[in-house]
């Protein structure tokens, strides 16, 4: 079959090439019917002999003169399809997002994306260079830190909150300046004389846990600073804590956050990057 299937393609080929060497012949008339020495058109044409397309002027020098824009911009039919072919967008060469003017910021839905962290300012990851990445951070400090964490602001222990308060009424109480007393390297103040006391007899027993440091940062490796009024007594000791969100994720797992953090302190002090927010808390 194959050979036969050759033998029948070659003879196909020769025959096609015998037909196509065959000359077609024309009179001359047929040929040109302006070919003679004197011009037969002439009567009719008197310019055919100089010019076989005198029926259009024009053609010598434009094929195209039908559409006698088309040599100078092919899309004519379009005059702006040169310039810009997005042109039924006028605005989509210089944004492709112009149909949607917030798209130069994929992250446009949740203004907060830009700060995976801003939902827990003391989070460990992914922002754990800065545990406090919310927008309310207004400083930061170099290690190495004080025992007790210090307001800037107020030179303060632990904001100015009484801490023998916690134990006695059950909530965050303000200090008095007529009630100061200097222990560890800050000043602690206390909402009365009998507090006050009540301290300076066995401070380790009202001061918090990691000299008053966020327990939820501190579990993660992190300094930050507290609200007085984020806190909780466990097991007869005062923990505190950056704020109320941050609190209600600690006590998630007080036992396994108590003991990460106490892995941690207090060399962390000498690690870490502090960081601090403003609070108005004794109002």
């Amino acid at each position: 079959m194959k050979i036969k299937y050759l033998t029948a393609f070659v003879a196909s080929a020769v025959l096609s090439v015998g037909v196509a060497s065959l000359p077609t012949i024309f009179s001359p008339a047929q040929a040109n019917p302006c070919a003679a020495e004197v011009d037969p058109c002439a009567a009719i044409d008197p310019c055919a002999a100089v010019d076989p397309c005198a029926a259009n002027p024009c053609a010598a020098v434009d094929p195209c003169a039908a559409k006698p824009c088309a040599a100078v911009d092919p899309c004519a039919a379009d005059p702006c399809a040169a310039v810009d072919p997005c042109a039924a967008d006028p605005c989509a060469a210089v944004d492709p997002c112009a149909a949607n003017p917030c798209a130069a910021d994929p992250c446009a839905a949740d203004p907060c994306a830009a700060d995976p962290c801003a939902a827990n300012p003391c989070a460990a990851d992914p922002c754990a260079a800065n545990p406090c990445a919310a927008a309310d951070v207004v400083s930061a400090a170099e290690p190495p830190h004080p025992e007790v964490y210090i307001e800037g602001s107020s030179d303060l222990a632990i904001r100015g909150a009484d801490p023998v308060a916690y134990f006695t009424m059950g909530e965050a109480v303000a200090g008095l300046p007529q009630y100061e007393y200097e222990w560890n390297g800050a000043t602690w103040r206390f909402s009365s004389a009998a507090n006050k006391e009540a301290f300076k007899a066995e401070p380790e027993a009202f001061a918090p846990a990691y000299g008053g440091y966020c327990a939820k940062a501190m579990s993660e490796g992190n300094v930050a600073s507290v609200d007085p009024r984020a806190w909780k007594i466990v097991d007869g000791k005062l923990y505190l804590n950056y704020s109320q969100e941050v609190q209600e994720q600690w006590v998630q797992d007080i036992p396994g956050n108590i003991e990460k953090a106490d892995a941690m302190w207090p060399s962390v002090l000498t690690e870490k990057t502090f960081y601090e927010n403003q609070v108005s808390w004794a109002e």
